[in-house]
């Protein structure tokens, strides 16, 4: 039987694997629930392909935890799965939009991004002990804290990532290209304080915090350079304690995309010269850079034609695309390792109410992990 008649068989088993993902709803801030969830995942996977050879559980504090599950290969050598089973949805999504298929689309509130990557990527493993494939040894790394940032997980994917053949992402596809470019994420809060005063008794006696704010908030913006794929967005804003009084505090948050290290370098510059012109007010700048680019580093292109090749040997062609959004990936591709992102669904709609799969693409992309893991061996 070939790679591709053995995953077009195992679809129906993986659409049942797949909607009790999702109706298992995993909110990101919601810790009882991501336990509940990362049980599941761990169940699931130890149901299809038995027992693993090792399984570190890593605790994420506040945040969901990170599990890692090890599964013994035919050949030298381990390829790194990586996929976060948290998601945006908050917990009651599921009861006014129910897991559903129709039409050939699959919806659901994480459907999308990222439970169908996770079950796929299970499923191409359970497809090599199946067809008797060769293939090195795999790791799972299943994180909580993706969509927030990957703020307890990252030091654990940065460590598994280490010394792997490989590293693949099972996010979700862009209309089926891989995703060999992701832009940079830094996240930024700028305070300003000011000077309280009433504002009809004595005006001048206060130094308003908003309207010093105001002015930051065009110059925060104007740091945006398109044409060298910079964005700048302030997306959130507050201040002030009464329209009758000058106000003493006032915020705003920034989200910072760029698609190279020298942008970052430029970004930070600005944030660092950010000062007001009344003497009287104050401003600091916290955060910073959650994600580095991810760039096509030299490793990442010969895996990337390593998998075209499989693609076109299944007889289909496998692009690639850049994207604005960031993932897992860029902490692996930031470390000059080779990484694929984007080798989970096809669908479209992540982080929105028609978030959907295309359930007829989804043998295809096991096959295509299938495929790979043997040729990486």
């Amino acid at each position: 039987m070939s790679i591709e008649e053995w995953s077009r068989q195992a679809l129906p088993a993986m659409l049942d694997d797949i909607r009790a993902l999702v109706e298992l709803e995993t909110p990101s801030h919601d810790k009882p629930a991501l336990v509940r969830g990362l049980r599941a995942v761990r169940e699931l996977t130890a149901e299809r392909l038995g027992p693993p050879a090792g399984e570190t559980l890593h605790d994420g504090g506040q945040y969901g935890d990170v599990l890692e599950l090890r599964y013994a290969g035919t050949a030298p050598g381990e390829v790194l799965l990586l996929g976060h089973y948290d998601t945006v949805w908050p917990a009651g999504t599921l009861a006014a939009w129910p897991f559903a298929i129709e039409d050939g689309r699959m919806t659901g509130p994480g459907v999308f991004d990222m439970k169908t990557g996770l079950v796929q990527a299970i499923w191409a493993v359970r497809g090599l002990r199946a067809l008797g494939l060769p293939h090195p040894g795999v790791r799972f790394l299943f994180n909580g804290d993706e969509e927030i940032g990957s703020l307890a997980s990252r030091p654990r994917i940065e460590a598994a990532s280490e010394g792997m053949l490989a590293t693949l992402v099972f996010e979700a596809s862009l209309r089926g290209a891989l995703k060999t470019s992701r832009k940079g994420v830094g996240l930024f809060d700028v305070t300003v304080t000011g000077v309280e005063a009433h504002a009809g008794l004595d005006p001048a006696a206060g130094a308003s915090a908003i309207h010093a704010l105001a002015e930051l908030v065009t110059r925060i913006a104007a740091g945006a350079a398109p044409e060298r794929g910079t964005t700048v967005n302030v997306g959130l804003i507050s201040g002030g304690s009464g329209r009758n009084v000058a106000a003493g505090l006032a915020t705003c948050g920034v989200d910072v995309r760029v698609s190279d290290f020298a942008e970052m370098a430029r970004v930070d510059e600005l944030f660092a010269g950010l000062d007001a012109a009344d003497p009287r007010v104050t401003v600091s700048v916290t955060g910073g850079w959650n994600r580095p680019p991810m760039t096509p580093n030299p490793p990442s292109q010969r895996l990337f034609k390593e998998a075209q090749a499989v693609a076109a040997g299944q007889g289909w062609t496998l692009e690639e695309a850049a994207v604005g959004g960031a993932s897992d990936g860029n902490f692996v591709s930031g470390l000059g390792r080779p990484v694929l992102d984007g080798i989970g669904a096809v669908g479209d709609g992540a982080h929105a109410r028609h978030e959907h799969v295309l359930v007829g693409h989804i043998p295809e992309r096991t096959a295509l992990t299938i495929g790979l893991l043997t040729a990486l061996a």
